[in-house]
């Protein structure tokens, strides 16, 4: 499967929402890393902000993101896929809606995937931090 086929498959799969299938397509001891500060993973409010290496912790990810968002209030935006042998980065945005707060918010993000043999090796997110941080944070 070519870079830019894996990457489709995945961002459809991630579109449907069955977990275990998107991690189908990620490589046991895939390089799974946010571009959030590291005091800020795993906070109790965005626990599925974290690393991450296995199949089962990419399914537990997307799992985490769907128990707290509102799922009929969510949508990505993917505005390019740009492929580069076995890179790729989708740029886009989402939109969500924290469930706990009931506050929506919009994040540019860019992913950068490395597909190796048909599976994503590499699976780092560039993403507006602060928006999703805000959308969480309980009422002063």
């Amino acid at each position: 499967m070519s870079t830019r086929a894996a990457v489709e498959e995945l961002l459809r799969r991630i579109g449907e929402g069955d977990a275990d299938r998107i991690a189908e397509l990620y490589a046991d001891g895939a390089d799974w890393k946010l571009d959030w500060p590291e005091r800020e993973h795993g906070r109790a409010a965005t626990p599925w902000i974290r690393h991450r290496s296995t199949r089962a912790d990419a399914a537990a990810h997307y799992r985490e993101i769907a128990e707290h968002h509102v799922a009929d209030r969510a949508a990505t935006v993917v505005e390019r896929i740009l492929v580069d042998g076995e890179h790729a980065v989708v740029l886009g945005e989402i939109r969500q809606t924290a469930k706990p707060t009931g506050r929506g918010y919009r994040a540019r993000f860019a992913l950068h995937l490395t597909v190796e043999n048909g599976l994503v090796t590499r699976h780092h997110v560039y993403e507006d931090s602060l928006a999703v941080a805000r959308a969480f944070e309980p009422d002063r």
